[in-house]
C-alpha cells in the first residue's frame, strides 16, 4: 500500500510539472493598430510581435463591453456584464463569481496578479483567488504610484508603472514557490490616458505627422448624441486638449494638438515592448518559455478621432478590435493568424482547457483550441455588443449592437423612436470597414435592416436576455423614456 500511494503521489507530481505555467499580460485601452504585428508603420514592438510570430495571432479580436472593468470581468469569468454584474469602472468583481485563475488556484496552481485591478475603484485589497495580489486605487499614475503590497502594507515605489509592475511581477516570479505551476496575471496601465512616455521614449514620434481620422469630421449621417458629445471627456474637443474650438478645426496649433496626443499614446507603447522582452528573458533564463502559455493582449479598443471621438464605450470598430496573441508550443508550433471573431469571453474556457482544468460553467464563451488547431465550422458567425450607460459619465447612452462577420447594426434602447438623438446605424463592414457611411436610412437597405434587427435579438437571446425586456442598468434620469426596449 505504501509504494502504491509513493508512486500515486510520483505520477501527480510528474503530471504538475506538464501542466503549463500561464503569463497574462493586459493592457489598458490598446489598439491592433499600436503594434507592428497588427500593421502600425510607426510603432516598433518587436518583442511583442516575436511572440505572434511563434504563435497565434488574432486577427479579429473584440471586447463585449468596450470598457476598462466590464472587460476585464469578462476576460476573467467568460461572461458577458449582465451576468457577472460589473457593468462600470465603480463595481466590484463579485466573491461569488469564479474566474479562470481561481479555478487554477483551485487545481493547484500558484495564482498571482501584478498591476492595474480596477474593479471596485477605491478597494486595492487583496482578491480571492489570488496566492499574491499587487495592485492599487483607481487608474494608478505613469510615475510614484502608491501600491498595496498583498495587504502588507502601502507603499509609494518611485518609478514608471510599466517598469515597476514588470519588476514586481518579476519579484514574485522569482520566490514563488518551485512545485506548483503558476498564473501570473499581469494589468498594465498602458496605454491609458493621459498618455505619459517614460522620458526615454518622449519625443520618440515628433517627426511623425498625425493628421485627422477622416471620419472625424463626417458626422452628418450619424446620430445626434453623438455630435453632442464632441466637447465632453468623451468628444475631441474635450478635456483630453488643452483647447476648445469649433467643430470642425483644421487650425495648425489644433492638429498639433491632436498629434501630441497619438504620440503620447504611440509612447507608452514602447515601455510595454520593453517589459515584454523582461519577461521573456527570465523564462528562456529559467527554461520555462515552451511550458508556458504567454497571452498579451487588451482589454477595450479607443477612439482616437474617429466619428470624432477619443474614448471608447461606442460600438464602433476602433472601440471593439482589441490584440490577442497567444504564445504556445502546445497548443501550436507554427505561427497562426485566426480570422473568426473572438471575443474576451473565450479566454477563460480556452486557457483552463490548455491548462487540462476543470471548466467553468454557464459562460457565454467558447474555447478556441479546436479553432487554432484543426478549424472549427461550428464558430460564431455573429455576436452581441451592449454598453450600459454611466450616471458618471452621461455622454453615451446604452448600446445594443449584433457584429456579424461582414455587417454591424447598432441599437440605443433609449429610443431608435427618436430619428435624430438615438437614430440607429447600420455598416457594410466589408465594403466600408472604416464606418464612413450609416445606411441606416438608405431604402436599398432595409431588407438588411431588417435582417439584423432579427440577428440582434437573436445574439441577446443567446446571452439571457429579451429583447423587449432587456433589464440592462439605465439611470433614474431615462427611465421615462424605456417603456420597453423593443428594437424598432
Amino acid at each position: 500500500m505504501k509504494h502504491f500511494v509513493l508512486a500515486f503521489l510520483c505520477l501527480t507530481v510528474a503530471v504538475q510539472a506538464k501542466q503549463p505555467n500561464i503569463l497574462f499580460i493586459l493592457c489598458d485601452d490598446l489598439r491592433p493598430q499600436g503594434l507592428g504585428c497588427y500593421g502600425s508603420e510607426h510603432i516598433k514592438t518587436p518583442n511583442i510581435d516575436r511572440l505572434a510570430k511563434e504563435g497565434v495571432r488574432f486577427e479579429n479580436g473584440f471586447c463585449t463591453t468596450s470598457l476598462c472593468s466590464p472587460s476585464r470581468a469578462s476576460i476573467l469569468s467568460g461572461v458577458y456584464a449582465h451576468k457577472h454584474g460589473v457593468t462600470n469602472n465603480f463595481t466590484e468583481y463579485p466573491d461569488s463569481m469564479k474566474s479562470f485563475p481561481g479555478v487554477l488556484h483551485d487545481a493547484g496552481y500558484a495564482t498571482a496578479y501584478v498591476g492595474k485591478y480596477h474593479m471596485g475603484e477605491d478597494n486595492d485589497e487583496p482578491r480571492k483567488g489570488f496566492d499574491w495580489f499587487v495592485t492599487h486605487k483607481g487608474q494608478g499614475k505613469y510615475f510614484d504610484t502608491e501600491w498595496n503590497l498583498n495587504g502588507t502594507k502601502r507603499e509609494v515605489l518611485k518609478g514608471y508603472y510599466t517598469t515597476i509592475a514588470t519588476d514586481l511581477t518579476l519579484d514574485w516570479l522569482k520566490k514563488r514557490s518551485a512545485d506548483k505551476p503558476w498564473c501570473m496575471f499581469l494589468g498594465h496601465k498602458a496605454p491609458h490616458s493621459f498618455y505619459t512616455p517614460e522620458p526615454k521614449y518622449e519625443h520618440s514620434f515628433d517627426h511623425v505627422r498625425v493628421p485627422y481620422p477622416a471620419t472625424a469630421f463626417q458626422l452628418d449621417d450619424k446620430p445626434t448624441w453623438i455630435k453632442e458629445r464632441l466637447y465632453t471627456w468623451h468628444g475631441i474637443y474635450g478635456p483630453l486638449f488643452e483647447w476648445r474650438k469649433k467643430f470642425p478645426d483644421d487650425k495648425p496649433e489644433a492638429v498639433k494638438d491632436f498629434e501630441n496626443m497619438v504620440h503620447g499614446y504611440w509612447g507608452t507603447i514602447l515601455s510595454v515592448d520593453d517589459s515584454v522582452a523582461r519577461l521573456r528573458t527570465y523564462l528562456e533564463e529559467t527554461q520555462q518559455l515552451d511550458n508556458t502559455i504567454i497571452v498579451f493582449m487588451g482589454d477595450n479598443g479607443l477612439l482616437e478621432g474617429e466619428h470624432g471621438m477619443v474614448d471608447k464605450r461606442t460600438a464602433h470598430e476602433p472601440c471593439l478590435r482589441i490584440p490577442i496573441i497567444v504564445r504556445y508550443p502546445g497548443l501550436t508550433k507554427e505561427a497562426k493568424s485566426i480570422s473568426q471573431q473572438v471575443l474576451t469571453v473565450d479566454m477563460a474556457p480556452s486557457l483552463l482547457e490548455l491548462c487540462s482544468a476543470p471548466a467553468l460553467s454557464n459562460i457565454d464563451g467558447k474555447s478556441w483550441v479546436k479553432l487554432v488547431q484543426q478549424g472549427d465550422a461550428s464558430w460564431r458567425k455573429s455576436w452581441l455588443y451592449h454598453y450600459n450607460y454611466e450616471t458618471q459619465f452621461p455622454y453615451t447612452p446604452n448600446v445594443r449592437a449584433v457584429r456579424t462577420d461582414d455587417w454591424k447594426y447598432m441599437h440605443y434602447p433609449h429610443g431608435d423612436g427618436s430619428p435624430d438623438k438615438h437614430m440607429a446605424e447600420l455598416y457594410d463592414l466589408k465594403n466600408d470597414p472604416g464606418e464612413t457611411k450609416n445606411l441606416i436610412n438608405d431604402p436599398k437597405y432595409a431588407a438588411k435592416v431588417e435582417e439584423m434587427k432579427a440577428e440582434l435579438v437573436k445574439v441577446l437571446a443567446d446571452v439571457g436576455l429579451n429583447a423587449t425586456s432587456d433589464k440592462m442598468p439605465v439611470d433614474a434620469g431615462i427611465k421615462k423614456e424605456l417603456p420597453d426596449q423593443k428594437i424598432r
